[in-house]
């Protein structure tokens, strides 16, 4: 079968997950993606504070045994995607990148942002739509509870949670992006 339509139907699945919510919410309430972080101020910062989150789950990956190599924008067509030659693999991974990477990420920070408005937590470190997206997260992945499995679900959930909570802070959602394209689609 031709990598065009499993690539199109892959998509079009995770962007109706992770992106058509966020984009029709946006336009719905004449939102720009840059009020929910999606500015250069402050990027520095969420990129260097959200991979400090991700490193107990990169530790993980690493003595679990399931390293295998760093391969940015992985999912589970990216080596047809490459295989399928100029210019289909081009606009494959461009498509992979804004899917998978962008979109996946900042799901997440869209998500976050509006449940924290609805119910807004005194404490800074209990963030209700922080917590919401690290359930939602570990929901959406194979549960394991083996003790491998079980290291899985607390470094996942403190990637996702410290991300949110970076992104919080900082007041920059490009963290969140950065870490699904180059650490979460990449180990």
């Amino acid at each position: 079968m031709s990598i065009i339509p499993r690539l199109l139907l892959n998509a079009g699945v995770q962007f109706g997950i992770a992106g058509l919510g966020i984009t029709i919410v946006c336009i719905l309430r004449k939102e720009k993606f840059t009020a929910f972080g999606l500015t250069r101020k402050n990027a520095g910062k969420a990129a260097v504070g959200t991979f400090l989150c991700f490193i107990p789950s990169i530790c993980y990956i690493f003595a679990s045994g399931q390293f295998d190599g760093y391969r940015p924008f992985s999912i589970l067509v990216t080596n047809d995607v490459l295989a399928a030659g100029f210019p289909v693999s081009v606009l494959g991974m461009a498509l992979i990148v804004i899917v998978w990477g962008f979109f996946e990420g900042f799901n997440y920070a869209v998500i976050c942002e509006i449940i924290d408005r609805r119910y807004p937590s005194e404490n800074q470190w209990l963030d209700y739509g922080a917590i919401t997206c690290g359930i939602i997260c570990l929901l959406f992945h194979p549960l394991s509870f083996s003790f491998w499995g079980i290291i899985e679900l607390i470094t996942t959930f403190i990637a996702i949670y410290g991300m949110l909570i970076v992104k919080k802070k900082t007041g920059n959602a490009w963290g969140c992006v950065l870490a699904f394209c180059f650490i979460w689609n990449a180990l």
